[in-house]
């Protein structure tokens, strides 16, 4: 039995996974982690590995005590990772991109897999057939974008995210729904098109924060998954166990 921890800015996220099966996720503030893993780890004591993924630092450790029943990986650049690394710049690709990778892998060995991930920023990860993991784009995610329209002008108010907009907005608020939540769902059709035009049966994964409030204008044929990164990152950690 393993246990996740995938650590953001301010969240973290635990999971327990039986083998593939999710057993139990939660989500809990950065500086609760610790209290947080010690109680899953009281809950389920068949866990004997831990992943920790982490884009900031985070606090957690192992006691002595347990330090001896349990193996500790923490994923670094130097982790071996369950497919072929193209991208130019490895040492700077993210935890939480690796782990979309991994999870492509795993669920569609051998098949070109486009994953889209709605969260604080949207990225597109792509891994072909011969499971090469070859790179995508980066650009703000939904709040980012309603974010920076208010910072950076004097007038502009700060938004929560809808997804039912107009296409014309007849007011300044709806204006800017309209600009960020339409504007970015046709930059993911866009982009998916721009792929499925090079790229032959191509499966496609919407994960993250956002996916949800997005997918409901989307097209169909995309494979909805909200823990798609867990998943990468149990799969990073078995992969890891057999090596």
């Amino acid at each position: 039995m393993n246990l996740i921890l995938d650590v953001g800015n301010t969240f973290a996220k635990l999971a327990v996974f039986q083998h593939d099966e999710l057993l139990e996720k939660q989500s809990v503030e950065k500086r609760m982690l610790q209290e947080k893993a010690g109680e899953i780890l009281n809950s389920f004591p068949q866990i004997r590995k831990i992943i920790l993924s982490r884009v900031a630092q985070a606090e957690f450790f192992l006691t002595e005590e347990l330090s001896e029943k349990l193996s500790l990986l923490i994923l670094e650049p130097a982790t071996k990772m369950p497919f072929i690394n193209r991208y130019a710049s490895p040492l700077s690709l993210g935890n939480d991109r690796k782990a979309l990778a991994a999870a492509a892998v795993k669920a569609y060995p051998c098949r070109n897999v486009l994953v889209i991930d709605a969260g604080t920023c949207l990225t597109f990860d792509f891994k072909n057939e011969r499971n090469e993991y070859l790179g995508g784009a980066i650009s703000p995610g939904l709040k980012m974008r309603y974010r920076a329209l208010n910072e950076f002008t004097d007038n502009l108010p700060l938004l929560e995210p809808l997804y039912d907009v107009n296409l014309i907005g007849d007011s300044t608020v709806n204006s800017i729904n309209s600009g960020v939540y339409l504007g970015m769902l046709k930059e993911i059709e866009g982009i998916i098109e721009e792929y499925r035009a090079e790229y032959q049966d191509l499966i496609i994964i919407f994960t993250g924060g956002d996916a949800q409030i997005l997918s409901m204008r989307l097209k169909n044929g995309i494979f909805a998954n909200s823990n798609f990164l867990l998943e990468g990152l149990n799969y990073i950690l078995e992969f890891n166990t057999i090596q």
